[in-house]
């Protein structure tokens, strides 16, 4: 699949983590990350136009930076980055986009977020 700029890439089936953030207007943010009809403008649009959000974890006021965030994320050893640079354009960080091939291998669990919008 083309992302953008960045690449083509090959995204094997499984769980992806996203670590995003929006200073302002957070459910407006979530509901176009949602939407399938808009311009794409970040990485994540060129992937949600084949693909399906099952769940979105807050961390208002965490404490934690987005690349904090991504990096713990990352750091698990079940992770796997697909695409280097996804989400991470404006930063030094390696992805904001990780891959995990079992659901039971998601660290959101151990990441305390303070609101869970699931849907499976």
């Amino acid at each position: 699949m083309k992302v953008g700029g960045l690449g083509t890439f090959d995204f094997p089936a499984g769980f992806y983590v996203y670590t995003g953030s929006a200073k302002r207007s957070l459910s407006s943010r979530i509901h176009r990350h949602r939407s399938k009809v808009k311009k794409r403008f970040w990485h994540i649009d060129y992937l949600l136009a084949k693909a399906e959000i099952h769940e979105v974890r807050l961390f208002k006021n965490s404490g934690l930076s987005e690349c904090e965030l991504a990096r713990r994320v990352a750091c698990k050893v079940e992770a796997n980055v697909i695409a280097p640079g996804f989400g991470a354009s404006d930063c030094n960080c390696r992805s904001h986009f990780v891959y995990f091939k079992r659901r039971e291998d998601l660290p959101l669990d151990s990441c305390n977020p303070v609101a869970s919008d699931v849907h499976t």
